[in-house]
Formats: C-alpha cells, sequence, structure tokens
C-alpha cells in the first residue's frame, strides 16, 4: 500500500513540476539584440485612446479601463519570439537597452512590421538615457514577456 501511495505521490509531483515549467516557459519568452524604433502614440496627448492611436489592439482592449491603458507604456510588437497579432494584444514586456541596461514594461498595443519593437516615443526616450537610440535611429534591446499584474 505504501509503495503505490509513494508512487502516486511521485507521479503527481513529476506532472507539477511540467506544469510549472511550462507556465514560466509560456511567460518567460524572449528575444536578445532586437531592434526597437520609436512611434508617436502620445498616449497622454490622446487620453490613452487606442482608438484615436489607430492600434491594432484596439478592436479588443479599446474599452478597458483607463488605469489599464495608462498602466505601462506602449509597444508595437513584432519580434522574433513571442505570441503574434491578436495573441500579444495586451500583454507586457520588461525591455532592456543593451547600451545603457536602462529598462521599461510595456504593453503590446500595436503590431509592426521591423522585425522588433516600435516603442512609443516616451519609452524609447526613457530607455535612450545616453542619446544613441536617437543618434542611430534605433536602440538594441532584449526583451522578455512579463506577468502584467492586472
Amino acid at each position: 500500500m505504501r509503495i503505490s501511495s509513494s508512487i502516486t505521490q511521485r507521479k503527481l509531483s513529476i506532472v507539477a513540476v511540467w506544469w510549472l515549467i511550462a507556465a514560466t516557459f509560456a511567460n518567460g519568452q524572449s528575444a536578445n539584440n532586437v531592434m526597437a524604433t520609436y512611434n508617436l502614440y502620445n498616449p497622454q496627448q490622446i487620453g490613452w485612446n487606442l482608438l484615436t492611436a489607430g492600434a491594432y489592439c484596439a478592436t479588443w482592449n479599446a474599452n478597458k479601463p483607463l488605469a489599464w491603458r495608462k498602466k505601462y507604456g506602449w509597444t508595437a510588437f513584432c519580434g522574433p519570439a513571442g505570441a503574434h497579432g491578436r495573441d500579444s494584444c495586451g500583454k507586457c514586456l520588461r525591455v532592456r537597452n543593451t547600451a545603457t541596461g536602462d529598462e521599461a514594461t510595456v504593453r503590446i498595443v500595436d503590431q509592426c512590421a521591423n522585425g522588433g519593437l516600435d516603442l512609443d516615443v516616451n519609452v524609447f526616450r526613457r530607455l535612450d538615457s545616453n542619446g544613441q537610440g536617437n543618434h542611430q535611429g534605433h536602440l538594441t534591446v532584449n526583451y522578455r514577456f512579463v506577468n502584467c499584474g492586472d
């Protein structure tokens, strides 16, 4: 009886570990040395209105509470790792400028075609503390998907 119970507990432990690994992998997608350009969303000037911004994700997220739309800076996403299109809408990324180490959390509100990120200009400036991104026309960043906490 004890052997059977021990085997069952071990099987359940293995299943739990696999679920934990799968959840971590799903939320932990990341990419390094990705190009980040900027977009003039300026959400504070348009009342954080995704429809006014013409953002792709407005179809699904325009009616989210104002606090949800204001919580993080905005970005368009077309990076090499992670869900794309509707599946990426509303998700959050932790973005790190590889040159300066500056970091910001952003919410995906749009899609792009540059193979990386198209950050709201306010976020871009915050990450570009040495001015090199503005000079080059882009930043080189690492990103990882994170929990938005909402």
